[in-house]
């Protein structure tokens, strides 16, 4: 084995850092390890965090919560859906010992901040409160007292009680910097939001994006040497699109901005941005540019931590799943089931749908660029008249592969959402009852395809419908997930056994 260290060829760190739906990142450094949350809207468990020890190799090791609450929209009752919403962007301190994840949700009406000594091994406590206060960022202040700085436009600053239980009354809920968008220009599209507050040296650093109209995204900052202000702020950074974040500091002194990118129907994808100072001010980036590759020693691969094949094996009477897995809203706990066909997941249907978008306990894991494939293996011999189960690329416009009941008969089919409609695409008599089913997604250069096959033994794949153009939009607000799903359209009660599901970056051998 060739030593590469040796030859002074140490690998270097890219950007992205993950090519994947990692958005609204919020950073903190605790010693020597760092520490990331983001949105995960819809999906629960919810609030992801993140650890790390370089700022670039990531891997999940809590949620700040299992389900945000257990309202119609959340459990996808009655034709609701809190698709694109659940839960927005995060903050994430350490204070006196403590971690503090904070977000806020439309869905419920309130604000939340989860609290714990370790995010690694102790469960998070939860306060929470109304109203829903957007786009905030956790403040504690040397004399005890903590704020939020918030909102859209107008950026205002709020006290909140000491415990954290809600805004204080009689205390600070004033405007610290209106129309926050204006350093970036008059025509603005998004008014500034994503708040990010820190404390350098004394002075107070505000970030956020904004969006001047016919531009692009576009970062800036405020500062003051009080928090209540005045401020004064610049354009911090407008490069591709690479916006919302903040900016973290490691151990040795060197400083980086923290933010991300839309990338397509992968999702928002996070960036470092080396930075330094210059007057007081945050200089980001080399030569006003976002580089590609970063002065941090890197693998190619930063995926690893955030996604995971399964092979659903477990000791006898351990229904857990490893972190990578989120359900699709809030599961029906009664309808899954990793121990009943041990070795298998078990996903039965609880009620009728029409649809896959409105089925319960669709599982699912993030896609990633620039390509990669999901893989799975069925038995569908307990299914019922009317039911359909497969795997999934999960967007609004989402395409999935499965196997199709009707009467007695099962059917291969291939069904894309084209224009706010579903359309079966494809379709193939089966008459055996195990099928191997795969999904490969192509995100190089924004193709944004999802291309679908099928096995009958395992071995030798069968091309089935065409490739899908994926698209990322505002309805789902969210990158593209692989899923495994089973749904009922007729009688409730049937069931399907997922053997494994399988998830890699280098497409298999062509077809």
């Amino acid at each position: 084995m060739i030593d590469l260290v040796g030859f002074g060829l140490l690998m270097m760190a890219n950007n992205p850092i993950i090519w994947a739906d990692v958005p609204d990142i919020s950073i903190v450094r605790v010693g020597h390890a760092y520490y990331m949350s983001s949105t995960t809207m819809h999906m629960s468990p919810g609030l992801p965090i993140m650890k790390s020890n370089d700022l670039v190799h990531w891997k999940l090791v809590s949620y700040a919560y299992r389900t945000l609450g257990d309202n119609e929209a959340l459990t996808l009752s009655n034709g609701k859906s809190a698709y694109g919403k659940g839960s927005w962007a995060s903050s994430l301190r350490y204070h006196n010992g403590m971690f503090y994840a904070t977000t806020f949700s439309s869905t419920t009406g309130k604000t939340y901040i989860f609290s714990t000594k370790n995010p690694e091994k102790t469960p998070w406590k939860e306060v929470s409160f109304s109203p829903s206060i957007h786009d905030h960022s956790l403040i504690f202040e040397d004399d005890g007292r903590v704020y939020l700085a918030h909102g859209a436009g107008n950026i205002r600053l709020l006290e909140l009680n000491s415990d954290l239980s809600g805004p204080k009354p009689g205390g600070i809920d004033k405007v610290i910097v209106p129309n926050a968008s204006r350093v970036a220009g008059e025509a603005i599209g998004l008014p500034a939001e994503g708040s990010q507050m820190f404390k350098v040296k004394g002075k107070y650093y505000l970030c956020n994006i904004t969006w001047p109209r016919n531009g692009m995204r576009t970062e800036i900052v405020h500062r003051a040497d009080k928090l209540e202000g005045p401020y004064e702020g610049r354009v911090m950074l407008h490069d591709q699109g690479v916006a919302q974040g903040g900016m973290i500091d490691t151990p040795d002194g060197k400083w980086y901005a923290y933010l991300f990118q839309d990338h397509g129907a992968v999702g928002r994808i996070p960036y470092l941005v080396p930075m330094t100072w210059k007057d007081g001010w945050p200089v980001v980036g080399v030569d006003g540019k976002v580089p590609m590759t970063l002065d941090i020693p890197g693998r190619k691969s930063t995926l690893s931590g955030l996604v995971a094949s399964d092979e659903f094996n477990r000791k006898p009477g351990d229904n857990s799943l490893p972190l990578a897995w989120q359900w699709n809203h809030n599961p029906d706990d009664r309808y899954w089931s990793l121990s009943e066909h041990p070795g298998s997941l078990r996903l039965i249907t609880g009620r009728v749908d029409q649809d896959v978008l409105h089925a319960r306990n669709t599982l699912t894991q993030r896609t990633f660029g620039p390509e990669c494939y999901g893989t799975t293996s069925i038995d569908v011999s307990s299914m019922k008249d009317g039911d359909i189960a497969g795997l999934i690329a999960l967007q609004n416009h989402y395409g999935f592969v499965g196997v199709k009941m009707e009467g007695t008969q099962k059917s291969v089919v291939v069904v894309t959402a084209e224009n706010n409609s579903a359309v079966e695409t494809a379709t193939v008599p089966l008459t055996q009852n195990r099928i191997w089913l795969r999904i490969d997604c192509d995100f190089k250069d924004r193709a944004d395809t999802a291309a679908f096959s099928y096995s009958l033994d395992g071995k030798n794949w069968n091309v089935i419908g065409k490739p899908h153009h994926l698209r990322y939009d505002l309805v789902h607000f969210m990158g593209c997930r692989f899923g495994l799903f089973n749904f009922a359209t007729k009688t409730p009660g049937g069931h399907v056994d997922f053997d494994f599901f399988h998830i890699g970056s280098v497409l298999p051998h062509t077809l």
